[in-house]
């Protein structure tokens, strides 16, 4: 894709009241990034999920998100970050397969985000010798079983930079998913490793340079750990904290959640524990656990990554029926042709664009590819 068209997909990130789920909307219905930002205040306004003040507030703030968008051109070619969008063919595939996942986010390294294995490894801040010990010989066993298997994590104090160190010590690739810019490390103890895993692995964000570490944005960092991996191991955690949210987030998109236990009076096992008492997470006491769960055995053919069939990959789907019939429908007369809600139907809609079976037109109106 054109630097060109990169930069509407990152100022289409900046519009206000435009988050990822309502910014897949928009593009669904004007057919590109461009496109809505040629769009007057009425097109907008015919958008559903777009009110009065939702147009307004988007064609007030255009003008302002196009010369940012510039500027971050500018800086991701300076500093060899990739600028992915939604619609590159090497848009991780699992995490497309999420409702929310972010229509550009930024990467700087040398690993393949839809490795055939990937594995997110997450877990307290505050991690204990055994949670250390646990982490080093899972690590190493995964590296033995699966070379090629890249760690996911979020670059953080504990378990995260535990997982991170002892995958390259194996010589695994390891991918860290920043709440931050690009433009800095946090926390800046980290940076010696963080420049190590460039070299084999790499940072990801979907946050903009200049972007702090906020409170705030590390709920927005886990979803991409969740989102990224096949399934999300939970080593040590107390009742609360982010590795539990990164679970949640993991088991609310159906992805695997495996924990390692610990005895119950131990405080930072208390996360774990509740997480497998609930039947949130599979109990796991060692790489070979999770081969096993996971159906990675080596000697079967291995299945597609996808973790979901999608109505793209369904040729006799009824909604390109219909278009083959017609010719072209206008996204509300599919609606309620097909009774079913728009907002449910922009999501296989957009499904179906992505693997080319059918094309957007302005106006809310498809045809086949």
């Amino acid at each position: 894709m054109e630097d060109d068209s990169r930069k509407y997909f990152i100022a289409l990130t900046l519009l206000n009241g435009v988050g990822n789920v309502l910014a897949r909307h928009l593009l669904q219905f004007f057919g590109s990034a461009e496109a809505i930002f040629s769009a007057s205040r009425k097109a907008l306004e015919k958008v559903p999920g777009i009110g009065v003040f939702t147009a307004e507030q988007i064609e007030l703030s255009k003008s302002e998100a196009l010369k940012r968008a510039d500027t971050e051109l500018i800086f991701a070619d300076k500093n060899k970050i990739r600028i992915f969008t939604m619609l590159d063919s090497d848009y991780p595939q699992r995490l497309k397969e999420c409702p929310d996942a972010p229509i550009t986010f930024y990467y700087r390294g040398n690993s393949n985000l839809n490795a055939e294995k990937i594995i997110s490894i997450v877990g307290t801040r505050k991690i204990t010798d055994y949670g250390k010990k646990v982490t080093e010989i899972f690590v190493q066993e995964l590296a033995k079983l699966f070379p090629e298997l890249l760690i996911v994590s979020g670059l953080a104090y504990g378990v995260d930079v535990s997982a991170h160190r002892n995958a390259l010590k194996n010589n695994l690739p390891t991918v860290g998913v920043l709440a931050h810019g690009l433009d800095r490390i946090y926390p800046a103890a980290h940076r010696n490793i963080a420049v190590e895993m460039l070299g084999k692995g790499g940072l990801l964000t979907d946050f903009m340079s200049g972007t702090n570490p906020d409170r705030e944005n590390f709920l927005q960092r886990n979803r991409l750990i969740a989102g990224l991996a096949d399934a999300t191991v939970i080593v040590e955690s107390a009742e609360k904290g982010g590795a539990l949210i990164t679970a949640d987030i993991a088991f609310s998109y159906g992805r695997d959640v495996f924990a390692f236990p610990g005895r119950v009076t131990d405080l930072y096992s208390a996360g774990c524990n509740r997480l497998i008492t609930m039947n949130k997470a599979g109990l796991i006491s060692s790489a070979k656990d999770l081969m096993m769960a996971l159906c990675w055995d080596k000697s079967q053919p291995q299945k597609s990554q996808q973790t979901s069939i999608s109505f793209a990959e369904k040729p006799d789907h009824p909604i390109l029926k219909l278009l083959a019939e017609k010719g072209e429908f206008q996204i509300n007369e599919l609606a309620i042709t097909m009774n079913t809600p728009v907002h449910k139907l922009m999501q296989t809609l957009f499904e179906l664009e992505l693997e080319g079976h059918i094309k957007a037109l302005p106006g809310g109106v498809y045809r086949l590819g």
